[in-house]
């Protein structure tokens, strides 16, 4: 159990930096759901620990969990309802110079969570059409299809803003 641990713990250390990226990333810029988006991820992780480090697959598993765990939480009917708050603001928010007001993270956000999930794994994790179609468990056309609408849809966002991001191609 101590060498479960152990293992667990040097995996951790390596690759939590990465995963909270990532995280953020699939949780459209929010912080605290991308925490607990990571929790979620290593809890499962976990449990299976033994099976995973014997296998080597321990990037690809985790990759899928923590997708599957941010798509299913958008779906959820309390993420698409208000959030109440203590008390209400006193003045309203200034507008944003144009400039500031869009950005990739802010364009990402708003895309579909399978869409932002292609896009994320493609473009940030940097994984292959193949790779990204395993960790989704969908075909390789509906991975290239996704990406071509989520990067169309990220354009578009940022075209609205009147940023220009040459990068995205």
């Amino acid at each position: 159990m101590a060498d479960r641990d152990a293992e667990f713990g040097e995996y951790l250390d390596s690759r939590a930096a990465v995963m909270r990226r990532t995280a953020f990333l699939l949780c459209g810029g929010d912080w605290h759901r991308a925490q607990d988006l990571v929790q979620t991820t290593l809890a499962k992780m976990y449990a299976v620990w033994p099976r995973l480090s014997r296998t080597g697959s321990v990037d690809a598993y985790a990759r899928r969990v923590m997708v599957r765990a941010a798509i299913d939480e958008s779906r959820r009917a309390h993420r698409r309802r208000e959030s109440p708050v203590d008390r209400v603001p006193e003045t309203g928010v200034p507008a944003a110079a144009v400039d500031d007001a869009v950005d990739v993270r802010r364009a990402l956000a708003r895309l579909p969570p399978g869409q932002r999930a292609v896009v994320v794994l493609r473009y940030w994790e940097d994984l292959s059409v193949a790779e990204v179609a395993d960790a989704l468990g969908r075909s390789e056309g509906t991975v290239k299809s996704q990406a071509a609408k989520g990067l169309a849809a990220l354009r578009a966002l940022l075209a609205e803003g009147r940023v220009a991001v040459e990068g995205l191609r």
